[in-house]
């Protein structure tokens, strides 16, 4: 038994750390928690299987036109992204599971009239009020919905998770945003396949109505978590917005950011019109789960090469991977290209994410964190009003009139290479030091 020895002391080091583990599990997080992960699971499911097809969708299915499409999703996910600064007080008023109720009735009623204006059924409706304006009306609901849930899951996993066991409870959180975000788009091909592209809609509808019932029948209000209404008001808001911007150093930062974001939101904007188009892979949503995969097989030893270095180097050499990665498809206009680049932007996100957060924190001043932190997903906004009309008008000019998409990718490529260098000036003329 010697030669074994060391395996039998592997095997029961790894079977004590298991059981820590475990029962770090179940100590360190009530039964809220886990509740409002799955609630989130699902949400982020529903979310990321209609956002695959959302331009798609309406280019194809409602039969708008193009820079209508890019308006329209860059206003969509804009505000879905941009609204929760408003959202929390919201929460404070009415507490979470009120919020929580209200986001998936919006998110109900917002996919299943989204996915009626594809069905005969939804004609006349659609030909009375207008295409356009009815598209505008219902996704604006639905990201009305989606601005609700931020607050209230990211909140609920705060104040149901142990102090110690914190930093491992947004662990979780993150896991299960990108697992909804990497399944999602599969059910969707499925259903688009079997009965219909306006049925991924129906599909997320359903989705959410479940996500009601379970928040009215075990979701339970987190300590703290009602009764609040003091703590926040719609004239703070506005005043910790006048903060905010005020703080030319924080808002340069957030501005030069979004060309990041710029990039990602392409993966659905204009990529499905080119994997369909172009490389007549018919399944193009597939293709859009690669990066989400990636990061959660992935993940670990990128986020632990960027801890081991300054957090502006860490995102600059994430923006430069993640900006490279556009490159192999116009070098390339196969499938297993359009793989490989979605499996490098990836890793740039990988690299550049964990530090974004922890840099914004850095610069807000020392009491005013919280405030600050509210406004670090506006790069996010940002970027996706930009990145709609950019990529569909890519669409028009590279994929259906010139035919050229390797012009296409070297255009996000220099928005991405130009957000680099905008990063490495901003670190040498505006940056804090860093320790």
């Amino acid at each position: 038994r010697l030669p074994f020895s060391g395996v039998d002391t592997i095997r029961s080091v790894a079977l004590a750390n298991s059981e820590s583990t475990i029962q770090r599990i179940r100590t360190g997080f009530s039964p809220v928690f886990w509740v409002a992960n799955t609630l989130e699971l699902f949400e982020r499911l529903a979310f990321y299987g209609s956002k695959a097809i959302l331009s798609f969708y309406l280019a194809n299915k409602i039969g708008l036109d193009l820079p209508s499409v890019g308006w329209l999703v860059g206003m969509f996910a804009g505000l879905m992204w941009s609204l929760p600064i408003v959202a929390g007080v919201f929460v404070d008023r009415f507490g979470f599971k009120r919020t929580l109720a209200a986001c998936f009735a919006c998110f109900s009623l917002g996919y299943f009239l989204i996915g009626l204006g594809g069905m005969p059924a939804g004609q006349a409706i659609t030909d009375s009020i207008g295409k356009g304006g009815y598209m505008a009306a219902v996704l604006i609901l639905t990201a009305v919905g989606g601005s609700l849930i931020k607050p209230c899951i990211v909140g609920t996993v705060e104040r149901t998770s142990n102090p110690d066991y914190r930093a491992l409870g947004f662990s979780i959180y993150y896991a299960l945003v990108n697992l909804g975000g990497a399944i999602g788009p599969i059910l969707a091909t499925m259903i688009r396949s079997e009965l219909g592209i306006e049925y991924v809609f129906v599909m997320s509808a359903a989705t959410s109505a479940l996500m009601l019932g379970g928040t009215l029948l075990f979701f339970r209000e987190p300590r703290d978590g009602a009764g609040t209404a003091g703590q926040r008001s719609f004239g703070k808001v506005f005043a910790d917005m006048l903060l905010v911007f005020r703080n030319v150093r924080f808002v340069t930062f957030l501005v030069i950011f979004s060309g990041f974001w710029i990039m990602f939101w392409q993966v659905f904007y204009s990529l499905p019109f080119y994997i369909d188009e172009i490389l007549q892979f018919k399944r193009f949503e597939i293709l859009e789960t690669v990066a989400a995969w990636t990061i959660i097989i992935l993940s670990v030893p990128p986020t632990a090469l960027a801890k081991k270095m300054r957090a502006m180097s860490a995102m600059t050499i994430g923006f430069l991977v993640a900006s490279a990665s556009w490159l192999i498809m116009a070098w390339s206009t196969t499938v297993w290209a359009s793989v490989a680049a979605l499996f490098v932007f990836a890793i740039g996100e990988s690299l550049q994410a964990p530090r974004f957060y922890e840099y914004v924190g850095r610069l807000a001043p020392r009491d005013q964190v919280g405030t600050f932190m509210g406004f670090a997903f506006l790069p996010i906004a940002i970027g996706s009003f930009i990145a709609g009309r950019l990529g569909t008008w890519l669409v028009e000019h590279y994929i259906r009139i010139e035919r050229r998409p390797a012009e296409m990718f070297l255009i996000i490529a220099a928005v991405g290479f130009a957000s680099t260098v905008l990063l490495l000036l901003y670190d040498r003329f505006i940056a804090p030091a860093e320790a």
